[in-house]
């Protein structure tokens, strides 16, 4: 069958990546498609599209997982091409096929080429056959208890469990010794079943100390297959990406070369086509091992793009309409070195668990050479638990490594993000770290620095209490008499007669409370202007970010932006009710798993419910030996933060 000429994509997709092909389609002339479930009506990527159209639901099950309200939602609209994104249906063969069988075009590889990529264990035995470097492992059809069993006794733990059609860290499992084989097995493959519909494990050898090198492959239609260079994404929590960067420090040209000519034998033992990425763990001595390959688009593309100058969403299209890559290998540019993080609405100081809410403050970085965010949302718009909790990325690049991670940190200094918790502070920890600026990179970087990414909390100097509350009074909407106007007795300057100006007040930020009395002297001068707070402290001048919205002010100090509002000791009262031997649920989610019963005893660190929330499970456990209650939510059941899960007994 013919393709129909390319002049509406639509991209079965949401967030920053629907916002970033658009970006490049809209510059090659297309009209573009954005689909939106439910909750995703007035979403940024909705917003942004020429024409949008409406799946319904809330879950992506109901709506952006959905095949044919996706090919209809193309049809309606008159698209004649699909850009998967990644994640969703991104590598879902089907998918693809669904696409060609409905005359579009698919902006992506082959279905065959996504299946034979899409089983791990399938895939294991290809690149085996190309002559890739593998890691030990068991990747058969066998999925009992016994069989994972024994391959990891003979493969030596720890070792590794890996969804077989799956990414993104969803369904794996680091297992350190035999007695927790049981249940991460289970855990992995309902995590795996739920992100992929797909519950088939493998099995390999935990490498120690490994980096994570990926290498960016294209193919066109007429055979011809190059590498865009390489990217280190060794910087991960959990298996999940946090840090990217390109090229991968330290590499030589040869073993650049090496990787990269195996990455091209993987695409091309499957014909691929389009944009994939083969990744590769590398190990102390410079050996590689062949992980997994995306038959997709990457999160991390664009520090690629930033050292070539290329587009790859450009050359998606292009190389879907039939034209050839215009590019030689000999001819791939590397210039400078850019670094990309992740900026998630998640609450590090918690064990990351997921954040939702409103977006009260969003201001992203200025603009500027070397200078790159590619984000899905705006102030005012809502984070649901229904969908990753990724709100954007922020690359920079430097021709020298050291220029884009300063400018990478300028870059983070100047984000501001308010009604949710976010991961800010923890990425630009991570940047700021001797051991990542000296390019001392593997995968396990942040379990080994994590006292210093994790800090424990610390209480807020007094400075910073004595700033906020300048601030705020500052940023007070004026009180005026209407019988006088120019009263003293309205202003909120802490007018003494005959004594220095005074101010008091109770301010409270996240868990702690202050009463501060503001005394003025010419010592130190504060102004509150322009949404900053500068302060003259004997001609030394210094700025903060000092923005009001409505009761909440956010102050930003030490690289950090704290959320402070104004409270009243006496007339609040108590408000605060704890009840004993209640276990709340840890975030916003639904429950997939109810482990216990009514009378039943259980011991310290046994799993009782399992929540799940933005494709990841987390487990709620008894925090000492006890007998369950009462049952306060069932499986299947939707719950909020704080809502009471089990009741337990001594």
């Amino acid at each position: 069958m013919s393709q129909p000429a390319l002049t509406t994509l639509l991209v079965a997709n949401r967030g920053e990546i629907a916002c970033r092909v658009m970006r490049t389609a809209k510059a090659m002339g297309l009209t573009t498609v954005a689909v939106h479930s439910a909750v995703d009506r007035e979403a940024r990527h909705s917003r942004e599209a020429d024409i949008r159209v409406d799946l319904g639901g809330s879950k992506a099950c109901d709506s952006y997982l959905d095949v044919d309200k996706l090919i209809a939602a193309a049809k309606a609209s008159g698209a004649q091409a699909i850009h998967p994104g990644y994640g969703f249906l991104s590598e879902n063969p089907g998918f693809a096929r669904a696409v060609e069988q409905a005359g579009l075009i698919y902006l992506g590889p082959p279905p065959s080429a996504i299946e034979a990529m899409g089983s791990k264990s399938a895939a294991k035995a290809l690149m085996q056959e190309a002559g890739v470097p593998l890691v030990p492992g068991y990747h058969g059809d066998a999925q009992d208890l016994d069989t994972f069993r024994e391959a990891a006794r003979q493969i030596g733990y720890p070792v590794l469990l890996k969804a077989s059609a799956g990414g993104g860290g969803k369904g794996m499992k680091v297992v350190e010794d035999p007695s927790q084989l049981a249940e991460a097995l289970a855990s992995a493959q309902r995590e795996a079943h739920s992100a992929f519909g797909d519950a088939r494990m493998l099995v390999e050898k935990y490498v120690l100390k490994p980096r994570h090198v990926e290498i960016q492959v294209f193919a066109d239609q007429h055979g011809h297959c190059l590498y865009l260079n390489e990217r280190d994404c060794s910087i991960q929590r959990r298996h999940q990406k946090v840090v990217e960067e390109a090229p991968a420090p330290g590499l030589s040209a040869s073993l650049r070369q090496a990787m990269g000519e195996a990455a091209v034998r993987a695409a091309q033992a499957i014909g691929y086509v389009g944009a994939g990425t083969v990744e590769f763990l590398l190990d102390e001595g410079g050996e590689f091992f062949f992980m997994e390959m995306n038959t997709r688009l990457q999160v991390e593309h664009p520090v690629t793009e930033a050292i070539t100058g290329l587009d790859l969403v450009a050359w998606q299209i292009r190389v879907a309409c039939g034209e050839a890559l215009p590019l030689t290998q000999a001819q791939v540019p590397l210039h400078g070195h850019a670094i990309e993080v992740r900026l998630y609405a998640e609450d590090p100081a918690n064990d990351f668990l997921p954040a939702t809410g409103r977006l009260t403050v969003y201001r992203e970085s200025s603009p500027g050479q070397g200078r790159r965010v590619d984000s899905g949302v705006s102030e005012g718009d809502e984070v649901s638990p229904f969908y990753d909790p990724m709100l954007g990325k922020l690359i920079a690049w430097g021709a020298t490594r050291e220029q884009a991670r300063l400018r990478l940190l300028a870059m983070l200094d100047e984000f501001v993000i308010g009604g949710v918790k976010t991961n800010i502070g923890f990425v630009r920890r991570i940047l700021a770290h001797p051991a990542f600026a000296a390019a001392a990179l593997d995968t396990g970087f942040i379990p080994r620095h994590q006292a210093a990414l994790l800090p424990a909390p610390q209480p807020l100097p007094a400075r910073f209490w004595e700033a906020a509350a300048e601030a705020w009074l500052q940023s007070q909407p004026p009180c005026q008499r209407p019988d006088d106007v120019h009263s003293p007795w309205a202003e909120r300057s802490g007018l003494r007669l005959g004594l220095p100006a005074r101010s008091s007040l109770h301010l409270q930020s996240g868990a702690e409370r202050q009463a501060i009395a503001l005394e003025r002297s010419a010592a130190v001068l504060w102004q509150w202007q322009d949404e900053h707070l500068t302060v003259d402290d004997n001609g030394v001048r210094c700025r903060h970010l000092a923005l009001r919205r409505g009761n909440t002010l956010f102050l930003g100090w030490d690289g950090e932006v704290h959320a402070v509002q104004a409270f009243d000791p006496i007339a609040e009262g108590e408000t605060r009710h704890v009840q004993q031997g209640a276990l709340t649920a840890p975030m916003n989610g639904s429950i997939v798993r109810v482990l216990v019963e009514p009378g039943q005893a259980v011991q310290a660190g046994t799993v009782l419910v399992v929540l799940e929330a933005m494709k990841m499970e987390h487990s709620v456990r008894a925090p000492h030996d006890a007998t369950v209650k009462a049952l306060l939510c069932q499986e299947g059941d939707m719950v909020g933060e704080g809502a009471l899960l089990v009741e337990l007994a001594d």
